[in-house]
């Protein structure tokens, strides 16, 4: 069996970054849609629409697409568990809770992963500076959105469970996810597969559930958004997340929730105008140093270092 890198490298850290901004961008396209439209509709437009998107890619690609029933399968579980469940989740979560406070609840998320992987993957075991690195991030998440977002934790506490929930989900999705690399799939057909999944489940529920109660079509401003969420925040991120997953493993890639908050803080400044508080500079920091504190390159210079002077001793 293949190991991945212990350390992302250039393009790993670039394709983290990309992938938080679409998915930070997302938690403002799902707060444009619930307006109009209940949470299953609007998880199954977004992955119904990015795997139409996708699978026209992999045409275009000319990809091999895998049909045994154990990829098949895989493809299910994956769906089940990276994109109905957490999806419907953290949308039916975002209708009680502020996103401020979700986005602190989804941030345990590489919490959750350390444990799983560490447990599981032979490659990904849990270390002491991953775990310190974790637990600074998460920290740092809390400090950077700040103390309003906690001001609701007393109230709608299932809420609260329903997006940790997700968090534990993802966990366990990306160690699962890390079986399509030793399958020799390429991350456009694995992200295809399983959106394709989530969609095929969520189908008759919709038209069970929730369609008797869509009586109009919704209106500009909530089909570009739910456009915007197939086609970034869904399809071309599954793409990175994939391929992140691959060649760095299932705790480096949901660091991308630490991050998140970061890219929609960062946004809101360069596009809107809005000024940085100090709490939001010190989260950012605090995040950074858990990331550095997980890469652990840092570390391993300094104790080089040490050995390199204790020699010359």
């Amino acid at each position: 069996m293949s190991t991945i890198a212990s350390s992302m490298n250039a393009r790993d850290w670039g394709s983290l970054l990309a992938l938080s901004i679409l998915w930070g961008s997302s938690f403002f396209f799902i707060e444009l849609a619930i307006v109009e439209l209940p949470p299953l509709t609007i998880v199954f437009v977004r992955v119904a629409l990015a795997a139409v998107i996708l699978w026209l890619i992999v045409l275009f690609m000319k990809l091999m697409v895998p049909w045994s029933i154990t990829v098949w399968c895989s493809f299910a579980v994956m769906g089940l568990i990276n994109n109905l469940l957490p999806f419907s989740l953290i949308v039916w979560g975002q209708i009680h809770i502020t996103s401020g406070l979700a986005s602190i609840l989804n941030a345990t998320t590489p919490i959750f992963t350390v444990l799983i992987a560490g447990m599981v993957l032979h490659d990904e075991k849990m270390t002491a500076n991953r775990l310190i690195g974790v637990i600074v991030g998460f920290l740092g998440t809390a400090v950077m959105i700040g103390p309003t977002a906690l001001s609701g934790m007393s109230f709608n506490v299932l809420a609260q469970f329903a997006v940790l929930a997700a968090a534990v989900l993802y966990a366990f999705a990306g160690v699962f996810g890390r079986r399509f690399r030793e399958m020799g799939i390429s991350s456009v057909v694995t992200a295809a597969g399983q959106v394709t999944a989530s969609a095929t489940f969520l189908l008759p529920l919709v038209l069970i559930i929730e369609m008797p109660r869509i009586g109009t079509l919704p209106g500009l401003p909530v089909i570009s958004a739910l456009v915007a969420l197939a086609v970034l925040s869904t399809a071309l991120a599954y793409v990175l997340y994939f391929r992140i997953l691959a060649s760095a493993g299932a705790t480096n890639v949901l660091l991308v929730t630490f991050l998140v908050p970061i890219t929609a803080i960062l946004l809101g400044v360069g596009v809107l105008g809005e000024a940085l508080s100090i709490e939001q500079i010190l989260g950012m920091g605090l995040v950074a140093l858990g990331l550095l504190v997980i890469d652990g390159r840092i570390m391993k210079l300094n104790r080089s270092d040490r050995s390199a002077n204790t020699g010359h001793i």
